[in-house]
């Protein structure tokens, strides 16, 4: 890798496919959690009162639009995974509509600069040499990206394993600072990373406009004697700066208007590892004083802002206070005093009830990082958690009532989901927050998943003919009782059963409590089988249970949607089938299909099933081989391409026009990766998905909806939970 001139070639968004496709149109609209997922940072810009960016570590950036009193998207045109995780994010202080941005998810993921001229609507990418961690540990710090003030063509960011780099073409180009005394750690080992430079700060008070910043400050995150650097000459020559002692590493920084800079310190880069912390004031020469709060005691200091319009004031936030709770202090001058405002902080989570589902109320929150005062107005605070963003405009008041701030903000990841054929037309399996009975899909849902509660949804099954019974099996959460990870309702997923396996084997132990069991249920619910290294079932909701026969160890089960003695499974050379309940299976004729059929096999618990039965009809089966779909008409004694040149991906049923189910797919056809419906059982295919919805292609789940013609659920692995219908002429 060349350190020299990085001459990146500004890229398309989206490509133009090389080959017309057949487009169906469609209208695509989120499913409403209200946030969900971990926003690392947020900022103000100090140009126009109104204007902020969020960043999220895997579902690209939102800008808050104060007309529409929305967060806006920015990335659903993206085509490349790497991008939704945003490493840094930095609006020009002068222009409004430009803002900079560092996309890579990790370190070795694709990493770019991304520079808009409209606010975010459009894009120029400029790949760069430097690998970013967008979604790796560490993803709080910040901001790694600065812009001049005084010169706003130069950019210099900070990269977590090879230095400061520096451009002075608006992010067109870009050099490593080979005077920069860190020269990075290099490409960490795998599942590592570095923290490298954290934070780089102009003192927009050294320097005059057109000719630059002087003065410029670099704080570092990685092991060693020197954690925070400043230059008075442009960058040119750098000096160590005297902090708090070689355990702390300089993770946040805010810089005042007079020049005075807040640095948070933290013994870890953060998400689980910030123990401990300080906060620490620099004069412009770069004379350090401690200013932590007496009353700190514990965790890392991964959030500082500073208030524009009231001097003086400085704001600081906890990661990892896990005996005291994380907590938010706010100084009315520069640090002398602080006023730690948890004790006297108010929730109100009504418009985003899902922050419940832990079943602990509403706290101060966790894997904080992302801190923010409106540059004009202080009483406009806002802070990042892993689950929201909270906002307050009455940091000063005797009681601080926070919000969440989240409007349009979609930031999941979706494991599984199911459209039943009665009851709520969708029922979701969500990374980190189980998952949810979806009633209004333009409002936040009730949390419903308790009884176990499960940090993952991992499968969804309901009853064909009994819809009200759903069945789910997910991961536990570490610091819960380890009683059961199977769940049973008899409510459509409004209230739960926990489902207990008996303890087997020798030493006895319960096969069911790793996450690993999936869980399907007979068509008329009497039924459950689970998919334990000795498969077993029930018939009376758990009290007892049998071992199936014929059906191999950890092999997950498909209930047939109609018939309730049928069940099937697929196994590396046959296609099973039972036709007593699930109590024996046997191998069935499957003609057409191929000799070999492992690539159908399940690797992983979060894998969407690649055999489903159709809700229409009995012993109507389709088989994901993998990158073909089969289809059986007869209970699997045979089965017919039903695919053609698509390959497939995801897929899933719903209601078509006719007899046949319309058929929907995550797939690429010719070399266009997209989403696709065909309603002529696979014969031919349409993209009902458009360069402006792509969402960095990461999908996790698709399926029709059984009842509605031409819906279709698609889950994310970073912006959310979408429903899709077809557009009305004209839209």
């Amino acid at each position: 890798m060349s350190f020299g001139m990085f001459a990146g070639l500004a890229v398309l968004v989206a490509p133009l496919p090389a080959v017309a496709h057949p487009q169906l149109p469609y209208r695509w609209t989120n499913v409403t959690v209200g946030a969900g997922g971990y926003a690392p940072g947020i900022v103000f810009s100090p140009a126009e009162r109104g204007l902020a960016y969020l960043r999220t570590d895997m579902g690209g950036a939102y800008r808050w639009d104060a007309a529409a009193k929305r967060w806006l998207p920015l990335q659903d045109g993206n085509v490349v995974s790497s991008y939704m995780g945003i490493e840094s994010i930095a609006p020009d202080p002068r222009d409004p509509a430009v803002v900079t941005m560092a996309a890579g998810m990790g370190a070795n993921a694709p990493a770019a600069i991304l520079r808009s001229a409209d606010r975010g609507a459009s894009w120029s990418i400029t790949p760069v040499p430097f690998a970013m961690g967008g979604n790796e540990a560490g993803r709080g710090l910040g901001e790694r990206l600065a812009v001049d003030p005084n010169r706003t063509t130069t950019l210099f960011f900070g990269s977590r394993h090879d230095g400061l780099w520096r451009s002075d073409d608006a992010g067109a180009h870009w050099t490593k600072l080979a005077t920069f005394p860190v020269a990075g750690l290099g490409k960490p080992a795998p599942r590592q990373t570095h923290g490298g430079v954290a934070f780089v700060l102009f003192d927009p008070a050294s320097g005059t406009p057109g000719r630059g910043s002087r003065r410029i400050w670099a704080g570092i995150a990685d092991p060693g004697a020197v954690h925070l650097y400043r230059s008075e000459d442009g960058g040119a020559r750098w000096r160590a700066v005297a902090g708090p002692g070689p355990e702390m590493l300089a993770v946040k920084a805010a810089i005042a208007a007079d020049g005075t800079l807040y640095v948070g310190y933290a013994t870890g880069i953060g998400q689980s590892d910030a123990l401990d912390g300080a906060v620490w004031r620099f004069t412009p020469d770069g004379k350090g004083q401690d200013v932590t709060p007496p009353d700190h005691r514990e965790g890392g200091v991964l959030g500082v802002a500073v208030a524009a319009s009231v001097p003086g004031t400085v704001a600081i936030s906890t990661l990892d206070r896990y005996k005291l709770g994380d907590t938010l202090w706010l100084s009315p001058d520069g640090g002398a005093h602080w006023d730690d405002l948890g004790p006297r902080s108010r929730r109100d989570v009504s418009a985003s009830p899902f922050l419940l589902h832990e079943g602990k109320g509403a706290d101060f929150g966790h894997w904080i990082t992302g801190l923010a005062i409106d540059p004009f107005d202080a009483g406009h605070i806002a802070y990042t958690t892993g689950a929201t963003v909270y906002a307050t405009g009455a940091a000063g008041q005797a009681r601080v009532d926070w919000a969440p701030w989240v409007r349009g903000i979609e930031q999941t990841a979706i494991i599984t989901l199911t459209s039943p054929t009665g009851g709520a037309h969708l029922v979701s399996g969500f990374g980190d927050l189980a998952g949810f009975v979806h009633d209004d899909f333009a409002a936040s849902p009730q949390p419903s998943f308790a009884n176990p509660y499960l940090s993952n949804t991992n499968t969804l099954d309901y009853a064909g003919r009994r819809p009200s019974v759903i069945v789910r099996s997910g991961s536990l959460y570490a610091n819960r009782p380890r009683e059961a990870s199977l769940g049973r309702s008899e409510d459509g997923g409004r209230s739960w059963v926990p489902v207990k396996l008996p303890a087997m084997g020798n030493p006895p132990a319960r096969a069911d409590l790793n996450g690993e069991a999936a869980i399907s249920v007979s068509a008329d619910g009497g039924t459950m089988l689970v998919a334990t290294p000795e498969p077993l079932r029930t018939r009376d909701g758990g009290k007892t249970w049998l071992r199936v026969q014929g059906l191999p160890g950890s092999t997950r089960a498909t209930a047939d949607k109609v018939d309730p003695a049928r069940f099937y499974a697929v196994s590396d050379r046959h296609v099973l089938g039972s036709r007593d309940g699930g109590a024996h299976f046997v191998p069935l004729a499957g003609q057409g299909l191929p000799a070999d059929l492992s690539a159908a096999r399940i690797r992983n618990r979060e894998q969407q099933s690649t055999l489903v039965a159709s809700p229409f009809a009995a012993g109507e089966l389709w088989l994901k081989l993998g990158g073909q779909l089969w289809r059986s008409t007869d209970g699997g004694a045979s089965f017919q391409p039903a695919s053609g040149t698509l390959q497939v991906e995801l897929f899933g049923l719903g209601k078509g026009w006719g007899r046949i189910p319309g058929l929907y797919a995550v797939g690429t056809l010719d070399g266009l990766r997209g989403v696709w419906r065909s309603d002529d059982l696979g014969k031919h295919w349409q993209r009902i998905n458009d360069d402006g919805h792509q969402w960095g292609l990461r999908f996790r789940v698709i399926s029709g909806d059984p009842r509605v013609v031409g819906r279709v659920y698609l889950g994310t692995d970073g912006r959310g939970l979408f429903y899709g219908d077809p557009a009305e002429e004209g839209e």
